[in-house]
């Protein structure tokens, strides 16, 4: 389709950052969960669902880069990957498609994370930088304490903080709906 289904969605103002995409497809985002999912579908070519949504709301609404991106790097890589589905999924992650998620559900990876892969299991098996690492720890290593451990291991930093990411995609989403005084 190459173009929002809401016409409405047309004048949101992507990005286009070649940095930022490419620590997203390899899994160098500093967001664990989202690491690990990158790294599998690299590596297997297969992602779960769940994960499917959250890496499409990172890109889309943390990294604000065009939601086209990833739905074509994900027809690229998915071994299951179907037009129809493929480009459902991307719609309603980015709040562009037939029946999206509002465009201010905005996933939080760390909370994602936590609940998700509570244990860190899924995480340390395809982040090995992480391997090791305890507790909690696990889902956000800078800010609990073992930051340095990682940073040793060439584990990223975040390449955005979500608070402020959040609050950047909700404006932006607002101004290209034309709600700026919502």
């Amino acid at each position: 389709m190459n173009k929002p289904f809401k016409p409405e969605y047309t004048n949101i103002e992507w990005e286009y950052n070649d940095t930022l995409f490419s620590a997203w497809t390899s899994g160098h985002t500093g967001y664990p969960l989202i690491d690990a999912a990158m790294r599998q579908l690299a590596h297997t070519g297969y992602m779960h669902n769940r994960l499917r949504m959250l890496v499409a709301s990172f890109l889309a609404k943390d990294l604000l880069l065009d939601w086209r991106l990833g739905e074509r790097y994900f027809m690229l890589h998915l071994i299951d990957g179907d037009f129809a589905s493929n480009n459902g999924g991307w719609g309603f992650s980015a709040s562009t498609g037939v029946d999206p998620q509002p465009y201010f559900r905005i996933f939080n990876p760390t909370l994602q994370s936590e609940k998700f892969d509570p244990e860190g299991v899924f995480i340390r098996k395809w982040v090995g930088e992480l391997e090791g690492v305890t507790g909690k720890a696990v889902h956000d290593p800078y800010a609990r304490g073992v930051g340095d451990v990682v940073a040793k291991r060439g584990y990223p930093r975040v390449v955005v903080e979500h608070k402020g990411a959040r609050e950047r995609a909700l404006k932006r989403y607002k101004e290209g709906l034309g709600r700026e005084g919502l």
